[in-house]
């Protein structure tokens, strides 16, 4: 009974912050994960300086219960960070494309996604349910931003729109994310809505 009441609250969490109704049952709300992949240059050398960065290890374990509190606190971070950082490009602040940091009030959109992933670790959210991710966009550029792995499927934080959204719900193709159990490894994404073959550097 106690299970059932649960799912039921679940539902009607669902229903009322996320819009959900009966038309969203058939979509996928865990992305389809595939191998390991490279690692964005980015990343890799963010590990070199912060080896901390990418040493946590999650074991095999449901994603996070996402709560009414939690919700809460996503979307509070989510505009909090989008709020108090000025998008600059790499170029811009350290004079090459690719440099991967926590924003000290400027940054670019991994820089944003960073710095979402660690005031959420901060508030308790395991590091295995947030994740780095490598999206293209329909322009066809290259972005990125943070995946919350939650019991109600996976939602993205993003420096480019405001609300927080199911990944089912945005126009990017997913191309790649750090691993649920390895926060210094990268798995690929089987993107099954969109035909779009993506290159991954």
């Amino acid at each position: 009974m106690k299970k059932t009441r649960g799912k039921l609250l679940l539902a009607a969490i669902a229903m009322q912050l996320f819009g959900w109704g009966t038309a969203n049952a058939a979509e996928p709300a865990f992305m389809h994960t595939g191998g390991r992949t490279t690692q964005p240059v980015g990343h890799y050398e963010l590990c070199q300086q912060l080896p901390q960065e990418c040493n946590q290890k999650t074991p095999n374990r449901a994603p996070v219960e996402l709560t009414r509190k939690l919700w809460a606190t996503i979307v509070k971070i989510n505009n909090s960070v989008n709020s108090k950082v000025a998008p600059r490009t790499d170029m811009e602040m350290w004079g090459k494309e690719e440099v991967w940091s926590f924003p000290k009030g400027f940054g670019d959109c991994e820089d944003y996604a960073l710095e979402k992933r660690r005031e959420l670790m901060s508030m308790g959210v395991p590091a295995g349910d947030l994740l780095m991710t490598v999206v293209r966009q329909r322009n066809g550029d290259g972005h990125a931003v943070l995946t919350v792995r939650t019991s109600l499927g996976e939602f993205i934080l993003d420096n480019l729109q405001p609300k927080v959204l199911s990944w089912t719900k945005t126009s990017y193709t997913y191309l790649k994310r750090q691993s649920d159990r390895n926060s210094g490894a990268w798995v690929t994404i089987n993107d099954g809505r969109s035909d779009a073959v993506a290159s991954v550097r």
